[in-house]
């Protein structure tokens, strides 16, 4: 099915930030945009400060002043819902209270045509029990913005058990035709981004709560090797950690206490203590005039190396080797199980194992073990770990080939697949149950995640690069080292690596 024609007319219920933000989004495609709120004024108003978001834009050489006037002279704020009767596609963004949503719905099926479609942009509320009661619950579909609407490129399409599918796919072009990037999603908890990215959290807090490292370590691991825009501990302070929270507790509840979306105790602590992040003033970090963030541990080395030797292959960790030479080190192959030797030093990439569980069963003295880079080639960053006795000397000579490579070093206690891996692993984990279960497709998954929450690449695809197998070692050591369901592999991920088949077949 095509998108709806510029001359449909839309309606916003819900003149908040969000209804605001869809409403800009619909009438600069060229829409006249009906943007109603049950507080007096309040759309209005709303559209006033659109008017002054794109005046900013004008200021900044971003947006012509004709676009500018000819956008607001397509929102027009309406006080009553009978407004609402010819309007092709309705929309509310209303507060997440499942009844008040359903009596909304209920009144709309009254008001509009039975050709109009009705769209929820609910973040956690099933599609499928919200239509339950209406008449026509083929028409409703879940349109799931992020916000800021006009600024986030992800549009979540979410269908619910009777939802059209031809509905589905108008809805998909017309988002495309607005300039988004939609997706297609089952109605299940979370639907993509919000249970996908439920690990990205977990696992930080997880390493917090185990005190493997500070939370300015873990965040800058997390953006200088792992190349995300933020870590998790900044990421939830902007956020707000009763919304986070609340997220996590829902996916939890809704998966029936599936302790793969088990909260955090640390952050309901700060929940409790009101410590909510930036508009508190306070989180994880203090965002009170003049507090400065603490910064991130770095592991220095004075010594000098010149050479190193590789056995056989390291893996996504080989992209390290012409960053090595680029920095004058003479690097020498030889047959070898992919391992990197400096000195008496060993590095190697982490599979999961502890370095003590790992020096110990593979017979390997001074081990050092490398967590996973985005990017070996252009990370700044990267964090180690090492087993118990390693020779203070051998361990010198392995930070300092990373240091003299011109990576800062991060010293992680020894924890079972460091930092950066052990999220990437249980994010490609997730994404692989979501593919298995139907809620979307591979492609899908992996848009929803680049384009919702801006990671460096789509943890299927991410998974792929890194290796199928090797990531499913890394989840079954983790498994076997806490043994929790939390950690299991996907059904989907033993079934790729058994068929020699990516993620994306």
């Amino acid at each position: 099915m095509t998108a709806l024609n510029t001359t449909a007319r839309i309606a916003v219920i819900g003149a908040g930030a969000m209804g605001a933000g869809i409403a800009q989004v619909a009438a600069q495609a060229g829409h006249l945009v009906l943007l109603l709120d049950n507080r007096p004024g309040a759309a209005a108003q709303a559209i006033d400060g659109i008017d002054r978001q794109l005046g900013k834009r004008v200021e900044k050489g971003k947006l012509s002043a004709d676009a500018r006037t000819a956008t607001l002279a397509r929102l027009q704020a309406v006080e009553s819902i009978d407004a609402l009767a010819d309007c092709a596609l309705v929309i509310e963004a209303i507060v997440e209270n499942l009844e008040v949503k359903r009596a909304l719905l209920r009144q709309l099926e009254g008001i509009c045509g039975e050709q109009c479609i009705l769209a929820s942009n609910t973040s956690s509320l099933s599609i499928t029990s919200i239509a339950a009661q209406l008449e026509r619950p083929q028409r409703l579909l879940g349109l799931h913005f992020f916000n800021p609407a006009p600024v986030m490129a992800l549009v979540e399409i979410v269908s619910g058990l009777a939802s059209d599918p031809a509905l589905a796919d108008c809805l998909y072009a017309t988002a495309k035709a607005w300039g988004k990037k939609p997706v297609h999603t089952r109605s299940t908890p979370g639907f993509i981004v919000n249970r996908v990215a439920r690990p990205f959290y977990a696992e930080s807090l997880r390493l917090l709560q185990e005190n493997v490292a500070d939370c300015s370590t873990l965040d800058a691991l997390m953006r200088d090797a792992g190349g995300f825009a933020m870590g998790a501990f900044e990421l939830t302070d902007l956020i707000g950690h009763d919304v986070n929270y609340a997220v996590t507790c829902s996916v939890f509840n809704a998966y029936y206490g599936d302790n793969r979306f088990q909260p955090s105790l640390i952050q309901k602590d700060l929940v409790d203590a009101g410590r909510l992040g930036r508009k508190s003033g306070q989180g994880f970090y203090s965002y009170a005039d003049g507090a400065e963030r603490p910064t991130a541990k770095t592991t220095l080395s004075q010594r000098a190396v010149t050479t190193c030797v590789v056995e056989g292959d390291l893996g996504i960790a080989n992209a390290l080797i012409p960053r090595l030479r680029e920095h004058t080190i003479d690097v020498t192959h030889r047959d070898g199980h992919g391992l990197l030797r400096v000195g008496d030093a060993v590095l190697a990439l982490s599979d999961g194992r502890m370095a003590c569980q790992r020096a110990q069963e593979d017979g390997l003295r001074n081990l050092i073990l490398l967590d996973l880079a985005f990017d070996y080639g252009t990370a700044s960053r990267i964090a180690i770990s090492c087993a118990a006795g390693i020779d203070p000397g051998a361990f010198e000579d392995g930070v300092a080939l990373l240091q003299q490579a011109g990576l800062r070093v991060s010293l992680l206690s020894d924890s079972p697949a460091l930092a950066v891996l052990r999220t990437v692993a249980m994010l490609a984990n997730e994404a692989a149950d979501a593919q298995l279960q139907g809620v979307a497709s591979a492609a899908d998954i992996d848009l929803a995640m680049r384009a919702g929450v801006n990671y460096p690449q789509g943890p299927l695809a991410w998974a792929d690069a890194i290796g199928p197998a090797h990531v499913l070692r890394v989840l079954e050591h983790l498994h076997a080292s806490y043994g929790e369901e939390r950690y299991r592999p996907s059904l989907l991920l033993r079934r790729r690596v058994a068929q020699g088949r990516s993620l994306h077949d």
